[in-house]
């Protein structure tokens, strides 16, 4: 098998502005998120550019501001970004 250039699946969370999130159907949402765990599974880095979101960022803005200055979401929980998607149980 040959080699890739990166190394590793990634991951499956999808994350958006949450204004586009609620934006999206639900069609739009399910086939970003499928993308994305399908990519996973096979070990690949990125998902489909089929599967690329338009109008997420605001004209004009740059990418500092479009990372910094939105409300990023999970697309398929809808908890906040970078949040764990493990629950876990505290300690008594």
């Amino acid at each position: 098998m040959a080699k890739s250039k990166v190394k590793g699946g990634g991951t499956t969370k999808v994350c958006l502005p949450a204004s586009k999130v609620r934006s999206m159907s639900a069609a739009e949402k399910k086939k970003v998120v499928n993308a994305k765990r399908s990519a996973a599974s096979k070990g690949k880095y990125k998902r489909s550019s089929k599967s690329n979101v338009k109008g997420a960022r605001k004209k004009g803005a740059t990418l500092r501001d479009w990372f910094e200055k939105e409300n990023w979401i999970n697309v398929a929980t809808g908890a906040p970004c970078g949040e764990s998607s493990r629950t876990r149980k505290k300690k008594k």
